[in-house]
């Protein structure tokens, strides 16, 4: 027995290192490369964003600095694979840096606030094309053994970002160099764009057909309305937003189903479809993570935390989300289809005893510290987990021919899935009494925020139960 566990060891070790020698590694550089840039630029612009305000001004507008970005993300994410099939890895790449590289130069350079948006709208569509890249070039330039591999990669390479992030952010910040957070962004992007060009293949697969601009259009009216709604303080005035987006995501999906250009892979809409379970399970554990915008709040207000320490403990939920990839990246069968279904469990546990021990303000917060923090890293690490299989999933479900929009679509429906669990939590955490500003609407708005949201992972366990059964993941099982 013990000679078994010593030789998956050494097979796990092997395997690793594959991912980091030879070709494999400057690929590896290039693909983590791409999504720590997009990272890094959100986690940094949040930091500074106060100091671009008091400095051009456009106070009024500041939500819309994410609105916008988020937004384009979902365009260049849901365009990824049509770039990807006319550029070819390396070329995409190359256009979606320098697409990023101009959105950083015009915040850069920005006199006033408008100009500033605009360039973070830019900046979010070559962001968007990044991050979507990462996991359509994944099946391309590495073997199947590595793929799951890579993907706790991308995820470690994220969860790095939500730590250096701020940090770095905070640095500009504090001298009142905010421009420079930009600037220093461009040479990040040049080195990408060279090295994507020269290691990445540049193959193509002309293929062609026509743009989705209907479904596109649909879905970025959802995510604006759906941002609008969650500045909203009236009650009234974010139900009926959250109904007109519900109203605009039916005519998505009736537009999706008749449609000769598909934002989705053929088939996935249908009951029976396996990447209609997979989706579903993504989706609804990126809609289960969302309170997690409200955890330094809540930490402060209820518990007197600093603000470091605040989101410190709220990035719990992300470093767990890297620890549940690296943990399960390497396994392999039919442990790691076990996987998709186990997430789910680790999400409904965490966000139960965030449920029960964040409003307890009595005991004092050593006496919860420890419950809340595991349960806010449960969360993350469920999610963390099945991630690596569930996109290996969608890449042994999806259709020939259409692996690489089966890719592209993975973050379309995470980015889409994220604001639309904000807008809900921050609906849900009005609805509690969150604007009363008192510990007693705090502390309301925290039982009703994770209680709630945990129905999310419950549904998930379902959804993830119909993937695993499905034959292609079985099939991939036996491969």
């Amino acid at each position: 027995m013990l000679d078994k566990t010593k030789n998956a060891a050494a097979a796990s070790d092997a395997g690793w290192l594959t991912l980091f020698s030879g070709g494999n590694a400057i690929h590896s550089l290039v693909l983590s490369g791409g999504v720590a840039l997009h990272a890094l630029n959100i986690y940094i612009v949040t930091t500074v964003m106060p100091s671009v305000v008091r400095d051009i001004g456009g106070l009024d507008y500041y939500a819309w600095s994410t609105t916008l970005f988020v937004a384009a993300s979902i365009l260049g994410a849901a365009l990824s694979a049509r770039l990807l099939a006319r550029a070819g890895a390396g070329g995409a790449y190359a256009v979606a840096a320098l697409v990023f590289a101009l959105g950083s130069l015009a915040c850069a350079l920005a006199p006033v606030m408008p100009l500033l948006l605009g360039g973070r709208a830019i900046q979010g569509f070559g962001g968007g094309l990044l991050y979507a890249l990462a996991y359509g070039v994944i099946r391309m330039v590495f073997p199947a053994t590595l793929w799951a591999r890579a993907i706790g990669l991308i995820s470690a390479t994220w969860g790095t970002a939500t730590l250096v992030g701020p940090a770095v952010g905070g640095v500009f910040a504090e001298y009142g160099a905010w421009r420079a957070a930009f600037w220093s962004l461009l040479p990040l992007t040049a080195v990408l764009a060279i090295l994507a060009l020269s290691t990445l293949p540049r193959t193509t697969s002309g293929a062609r057909g026509p743009l989705p601009l209907t479904q596109l259009t649909l879905l970025i009216g959802i995510v604006l309305v759906l941002s609008v709604s969650g500045t909203l303080t009236a009650t009234a005035e974010q139900i009926a937003g959250v109904s007109a987006a519900l109203v605009l995501f039916a005519v998505l999906v009736a537009s999706e189903r008749r449609a000769a250009g598909r934002l989705l892979p053929q088939g996935t809409l249908s009951p029976r479809s396996p990447l209609a379970a997979l989706y579903a399970t993504i989706a609804l554990a990126m809609i289960g993570m969302q309170p997690e915008i409200y955890v330094p709040y809540l930490l402060q207000e209820l518990h007197g935390r600093s603000p470091l320490v605040a989101g410190y403990i709220a990035a719990l939920m992300a470093l767990g989300w890297t620890a549940g990839s690296m943990t399960s990246a390497h396994w392999e069968g039919g442990r790691a289809r076990k996987t998709i279904t186990a997430g789910p469990f680790f999400g409904l546990a965490g966000l139960l005893t965030i449920a029960a021990f964040m409003p307890i303000i009595s005991a004092g917060f050593a006496a919860i510290a420890v419950p809340l923090c595991l349960g806010i890293a449960a969360v993350g690490f469920g999610i963390g987990l099945a991630w690596p299989h569930i996109v290996t999933a969608v890449y042994a479900a999806a259709p020939v021919g259409e692996e690489e929009k089966a890719a592209a679509s993975i973050t379309t429906i995470q980015l889409f899935a994220a604001s639309l669990g904000a807008a809900l939590a921050g609906m849900t955490a009005n609805l509690a009494g969150i604007g009363e500003g008192t510990a007693q609407g705090a502390s309301s708005a925290a039982i009703w925020l994770f209680g709630l949201f945990a129905l999310a992972p419950a549904l998930g366990i379902a959804s993830a139960r119909s993937a695993s059964a499905n034959r292609h993941i079985q099939n991939q099982e036996m491969h």
